[in-house]
């Protein structure tokens, strides 16, 4: 099967698993939700993450999304790329659950940025197939929306909607005081140590002299516009956001790195 057809039936078990969406009324919140019973993706997880409007999903918007998940910004970019641009996103696609598209952007730069060189499509290609497809060991720090045939089942937009509104210790004014921000810095502290470890930099040592925990749950985890948020829900941003924050730390501190030689 050619990648692009591939791809094709990608969108269409996608738009599937929409298709199981059935609606019920939920008292405590007192309005409609929707829940499914996908055998293909972790649909609920999609529709948050990618702002799915459940009232309006087509094949043509399943197309958008499955395009997205594999580095391109939208289905018609995906229908002009090259073979091996098609057999890079198919390879993605395949090992979502090593790296997702934004972290392999990520990865690739900073292979770019410290060896000082710019790949090719090809060149690309091979980088992938060394590093992942032919790696077993990675582990993504995104969520792979892929379900095995034993994952099917009933999933509920409840769920994801319950992780903001359901009743908890809610964070409604910033910056964060007393012990809800000093538990935020020490996960902020844990999560840190954890990517480290993952993504083995070339420089370490720079990058924590530039990482400052204290600033980054001062300023930039959270937003005004953002709250009331629920705190667990706040704690797990850490671990989604962390990655980029770290991954350009360590473009910052190769570029120092080669200012000092």
């Amino acid at each position: 099967m050619k990648p692009i057809d591939y791809f094709k039936l990608q969108a269409k078990n996608l738009h599937k698993d929409y298709k199981t969406q059935t609606s019920y009324f939920d008292a405590a919140l007192n309005r409609h939700l929707s829940e499914y019973c996908p055998k293909y993706f972790d649909i609920d997880s999609l529709i948050l993450d990618y702002n799915i409007d459940e009232e309006n999903f087509s094949l043509m918007n399943a197309q958008h999304i499955i395009a997205q998940l594999v580095g391109f910004t939208k289905w018609t970019e995906m229908l002009k790329a090259s073979n091996t641009e098609l057999e890079l996103a198919k390879l993605l696609f395949d090992n979502m659950h090593k790296i997702s598209a934004e972290e392999w952007e990520e990865y690739i730069v900073f292979v770019e940025s410290d060896n000082d060189v710019t790949f090719d499509s090809e060149g690309r290609l091979k980088v992938f197939k060394q590093v992942f497809s032919n790696v077993d060991g990675h582990q993504s720090f995104y969520t792979d929306y892929r379900l095995n045939p034993s994952q099917a089942r009933v999933t509920k937009s409840k769920v994801l909607h319950e992780v903001i509104t359901k009743p908890g210790v809610k964070i409604t004014s910033l910056p964060l005081k007393d012990q809800d921000r000093d538990y935020f810095i020490e996960a902020a502290k844990s999560v840190f140590e954890t990517v480290m470890s993952r993504i083995e930099p070339r420089h370490p040592e720079i990058i924590r002299t530039l990482w400052n925990p204290e600033f980054y749950i001062d300023k930039a985890l959270l937003r005004d516009d953002m709250l009331p948020i629920d705190r667990e829900y706040a704690l797990s941003l850490i671990d989604v956001f962390l990655v980029h924050d770290v991954l350009e730390l360590a473009i910052q501190a190769d570029k120092i790195a080669i200012s000092l030689n």
